[in-house]
Formats: C-alpha cells, structure tokens, sequence
C-alpha cells in the first residue's frame, strides 16, 4: 500500500486497519507518511510487516534528521526496525528497506546491503516497482526479509541492465519492467 494514496484521516484509518489484520503487508509512499500520523503504531502491528523508506520517509517516521540517518545508514535503519518491531508480536516479523545508494535491508538483527543500482534509478515510480516486487516475492511464498533482499538486488540490478543499455540519465520507472526478467532469471 502507499503509492498514489495520498495522505488524510481516511488513508490512516486503513493503515491501521491494515497494521491489525494478520496477511503481509508492504507500506511505502504515503502509507509510510499515514504511518507517521498514527500514534504508537508499531504496537498496533499484528501481521509481517515490511516498510520501504526513502530517507525522507525515513526521518519522518524516526524523527532524526536526513544528514544523521545518512551518516550512519545502516545503523539508523537496524535501530528503527529493532524499535518498531520490539511492541508487536515475535513472530511477525517488521522489515525495513532503507532505500538509496545501497539499500540497507533490516529486521533489527540481520542486515543486507545492497551492491546493485545506480543514479538513474532516483527517479518518480521506481521505488513503486521495487514495491510491487517485494509484494509479489513475498505472495509466492517467501519469507519477508528473504523476498524484501531479493527484490532490492534484482531492482537494482534491473536498473543497472536498463541504464546500461538506455543510459542513467534516460532512465524512467517503467524501464525497469523490461529488465527485471533477466535480472530475476539469476536465480531461477
């Protein structure tokens, strides 16, 4: 949930709603940004939940400043993510991707950085895909840090195959479409 949401009292009402029900959930754009509205959330959280910030995104919902996080990226988003997830239940587990120039995917313990990507991915609609991935690995069965990893190295490196062929500063979101395939196919 998330892009093209738009933020109000009606879009927070259902991220919370969403937070309480037992399915996976993947939150990004401006469901992170309802999120932020809603008080004491990580409490409210009864499902696997994975969060995908950029870190704009990111210091809203922290309330740390964007030089601090980037100055300290991974060990900003492995604080967060152990904070969010300590209220809920064990056994639902609470991801985040901190997005940018290698990604940092956490649950608060394990920690994966990503190689993958470039310049020309820091455009409008692709952290939508990268979204949309995450959803679909983790509908077809994989656990959620596994599927939220896989994804963030396979968009990344979708982008490296588009920019390659189309160059960085052509690239656009929809691109990434055509080369995702190729990219996911390293691990058929």
């Amino acid at each position: 949930a998330g892009p093209g949401m738009a933020v109000g009292p009606d879009k927070q009402s259902l991220i919370r709603a969403a937070l309480e029900q037992k399915g996976p959930l993947v939150l990004d754009a401006d469901a992170l940004n309802n999120l932020t509205a809603i008080d004491g959330w990580p409490a409210l959280r009864r499902c696997p939940l994975v969060l995908t910030p950029h870190p704009g995104e990111f210091s809203r919902l922290t309330g740390r400043s964007i030089s601090d996080i980037q100055a300290d990226r991974e060990g900003a988003a492995v604080a967060a993510a152990g904070q969010w997830a300590e209220p809920a239940q064990a056994d639902q587990p609470l991801i985040c991707a901190l997005k940018g120039a290698g990604t940092v995917v956490t649950d608060g313990r394990r920690v994966f950085v990503n190689k993958t990507g470039n310049p020309g991915m820091a455009t409008g609609g692709t952290g939508d895909v990268l979204t949309g991935l995450i959803a679909a690995l983790i509908g077809q069965g994989l656990e959620p840090f596994a599927a939220t990893c896989l994804a963030v190295h396979c968009h990344g490196l979708a982008g490296d195959l588009a920019a390659k062929k189309l160059t960085q500063v052509s690239l656009i979101a929809t691109d990434l479409l055509d080369y995702l395939p190729a990219a996911l196919r390293q691990f058929a």
